[in-house]
This record gives C-alpha cells, structure tokens and sequence, in this order.
C-alpha cells in the first residue's frame, strides 16, 4: 500500500489552509492560477504535484500532462522555500535543481514567504482553542531553544578557532559537534513531522 494519497490528501489541505483563506495573499495566487509544480523529492518514490487555480491548490501523485516547472530535492530543503531570499543560493549550493520556467517556483517561494503560517489555527477545531494555543508554544520554544542551541555551538566552535591558543578544533571535538548537530538535526525532523501529522489530523 502506497502512501502517496495520504501525504497528497494532507499536503492538500495544510497548503489550501495556508494559502487559500487569507484574501490578502489573493494578487500572489493569481501569479500562480493555471500553473503546474512538480516537486520531485528523493524520499518518496512518486512526485507530488501542485495544480493551481484561483479557488485551490490540487496536490496530486500521479499527473500525465506536463508541468510548468520542477523542482527536485530533498524534504529537509522544502522548509527553506518559504524564504525566498534563499532561494538562489539553494539553486547554486545544488540543494535545489530547477527544470522549467523558474518563475513559477519563484512565485511560489513568494506565496509561502507571505503566509502566516499559526499551528494554533488548525489544531483548534479539534483539540480546542487553548490546547491548540498550548501545543503551539510549546512547539515554539523548542524550535527557538533547538536554534539557540545549534547557534551557541556554532558560536562555540567559531571562538575556538579564533582564539590564539587554538587554532583548529581537534578531530575528537570535531566530529563530537558534527554527531550533536546530526542529532539536533533528527529531532527537529521529527519534531516536523509530528507537527505535520497534528495539521494533517
């Protein structure tokens, strides 16, 4: 059994729930209205597929016809689309291959930038209002103590060079910091993931 449908299904209405009730981002969805978006990423074996109209966003699986542009990379990168200052440099750094009008993920990139993006607003309906209120708070320090945390030990590590004493940081200590940032890495990832299920529920 595949999954596609159930990621499709729940991509479809996190993404119609972000970018489709704010009137206000209505001039940047109608750069997008009639445009194809094949993301193609390398953990899932089938493509998903963006059609947007002026009303929705349909996201699909399985799609004959051709796309206006595709994008290939991996899930970890999909985040950092909603800055579109990063954008070219996730082009250079081959983070993100483009095939197509570029434009069209350019647009996209913008549409995302501008959503407000409130975990809160969607678990409410079925967990209540405080407890959704509660939940994305909570989220929220461990997002911003998990950034803290990979800041001071890049920081860390920064001063370490620096100092006069200490040029280079040994191999020990070295791939002692890569292994915590790996771990930090995973755990945000997951973390993603469960809140991705809460929205999908």
């Amino acid at each position: 059994m595949t999954l596609t449908p159930l990621i499709t299904a729940g991509l479809e209405t996190a993404l119609n729930r972000m970018l489709y009730r704010d009137r206000g981002l209505k001039v940047a969805r109608q750069r997008l209205a009639g445009k194809v978006l094949t993301l193609r990423l390398s953990e899932l074996s089938h493509p998903l597929v963006l059609v947007f109209s002026e009303q929705q966003l349909d996201v699909l699986g399985d799609w004959q016809d051709s796309s206006d542009c595709t994008v290939i990379t991996q899930l970890k990168t999909l985040p950092k689309l909603r800055d579109r200052q990063q954008l070219t440099g996730l082009i250079r750094s081959g983070e993100l291959q483009v095939d197509g009008d570029l434009q069209v993920v350019q647009q996209f990139s913008a549409l995302m930038d501008l959503a407000e993006f409130d975990p809160a607003e969607y678990l409410a309906p079925w967990i209540g209002d405080i407890a959704a209120q509660e939940i994305s708070q909570r989220a929220q320090r461990v997002f911003r103590f998990v950034k803290g945390e990979v800041q001071r030990r890049q920081d860390y590590l920064g001063q370490a060079i620096t100092e006069e004493w200490r040029v280079a940081p040994g191999a020990l200590e070295l791939a002692w910091f890569s292994e915590e940032i790996d771990a930090m890495e995973r755990s945000l990832d997951a973390l993603n993931a469960r809140l991705a299920q809460l929205e999908a529920k």
